[in-house]
C-alpha cells in the first residue's frame, strides 16, 4: 500500500502508535524508540569512501547542505559512541561518481561519545534511473549506511519534503518511509541545514562458521549467477557482477534487503556448500533457485 493512502485512511495517532511504534513529532523530526526503518542500497554504493565530513567539492555549483544528527541504540535515547556512518548521493548532474579516486560526495565519520555526525554536502536532485523512461525518475535522496558492533547495519534513504518524485517514488511513497521525508531548513548560520537522527536495532547473532558457508558463487541457470560476501553483518549480493543489495539476517538462515525485498534463504549442505532461493521484486517479482557454484572458504 502506498502512503499517500495510507495516511488518507488513517489518523496520525494510529500511525504512530501502530506502524512505527511510540513516536513523537518534536516540530522538526519523529522522535522514539522504534528503529530507523530500511530502504534499499541501490547500485551505487561504493565501499572504502575517505573518512571526512566535508563532500563538498570546489567547483560545484550545488546548494550547500549541512546534514547532522544522532545516532541512538534500540532505546532511542543512548547515543552510540564510534558508529561508523557513511553517506553518498548524486551531484547537481543527477550523476554518481563511481569510478574515481576523489569519491565525489561519497564519505563516511564516525561518530563520538555524544553519538552525533555532521557532513557537508549540497542537496543532491531528482535523476532518471533508467535513460528515457520517465517512469523511474527518482526524487532527490541521500543513502546512508551505519554499521555498529552488536547492532544490526542499517541501509536506508533519507528525502525530502515536498521534493519532486516523492509522491510516486515506490520506495520514498512507502509507509515506511514517512519519518524519512526531511525538512529542509535555515540554521543559525544561514545553511541549509537536515536534522537526521538514528535509532539503530538490535542484531540477530549468526556464527562466522555459517556466514562461510553462505559466502560464494551461486549458479541459479540460464548464464546467470549471484555472488553473496559477508560485510560486517551484512551479506552483500551482486547478480551477474552487478552489486543488487545489502541483506540483514533476518533468522532461519534468510536475508532480505530493504523493504523486505530481495530475499534470500539458504539451506546448508555438507562440504560448505549450500542451495539458495533467491525472490526479487524489481521489475517484477522473480523467483531463482541456485546450487553454490564456487566457495570462497
Amino acid at each position: 500500500m502506498q502512503r499517500r493512502v495510507f495516511i488518507k485512511n488513517s489518523a496520525l495517532t494510529a500511525i504512530s502508535t501502530s506502524v512505527f511504534g511510540a513516536l513523537n513529532w518534536n516540530g522538526k523530526s519523529f522522535e522514539g524508540n522504534t528503529p530507523t526503518t530500511t530502504d534499499i542500497l541501490g547500485p551505487f554504493y561504493r565501499p572504502g569512501s575517505p573518512m571526512r565530513t566535508n563532500l563538498r567539492v570546489a567547483d560545484s555549483k550545488g546548494t550547500p547542505i549541512v546534514l547532522h544528527g544522532c545516532i541512538f541504540k534500540e532505546d532511542g535515547r543512548t547515543p552510540i559512541n564510534n558508529a561508523l556512518v557513511e553517506i553518498w548521493h548524486c551531484d547537481e548532474h543527477e550523476v554518481y561518481d563511481n569510478t574515481s579516486d576523489e569519491y565525489r560526495y561519497r564519505g563516511q565519520q564516525r561518530t563520538k561519545p555524544d553519538g552525533k555526525y555532521a557532513f557537508k554536502s549540497i542537496l543532491p536532485v531528482p535523476y532518471m534511473a533508467v535513460p528515457n523512461n520517465d517512469l523511474t525518475w527518482r526524487p532527490a535522496h541521500i543513502h546512508m549506511r551505519v554499521s555498529v558492533p552488536d547492532q544490526q547495519d542499517l541501509i536506508t534513504q533519507i528525502y525530502f519534503k515536498g521534493g519532486k518524485y516523492v509522491d510516486t517514488d515506490r520506495w520514498a511513497s512507502a509507509p515506511q518511509a514517512v519519518n524519512r521525508i526531511l525538512t529542509v531548513s535555515k540554521n543559525s548560520s544561514g545553511e541549509q541545514e537536515i536534522i537526521f537522527n538514528v535509532i539503530m536495532n538490535k542484531e540477530i547473532p549468526l556464527d562466522k562458521s555459517v556466514y562461510e558457508k553462505l559466502t560464494g558463487l551461486y549458479d541459479v541457470g540460464g548464464n546467470n549467477f549471484f555472488e553473496f560476501t559477508k560485510s560486517d553483518d551484512l551479506l552483500f549480493m551482486k547478480q551477474n557482477g552487478q552489486l543488487a543489495a545489502g541483506l540483514r539476517y533476518i533468522g532461519n538462515n534468510t536475508f532480505e534487503g530493504g523493504e523486505g525485498y530481495p530475499k534470500a534463504s539458504f539451506e546448508l549442505q555438507k562440504n560448505n556448500m549450500a542451495k539458495v532461493v533467491i525472490v526479487t521484486e524489481i521489475p517484477t517479482q522473480q523467483t531463482y533457485h541456485g546450487v553454490k557454484y564456487l566457495k570462497y572458504s
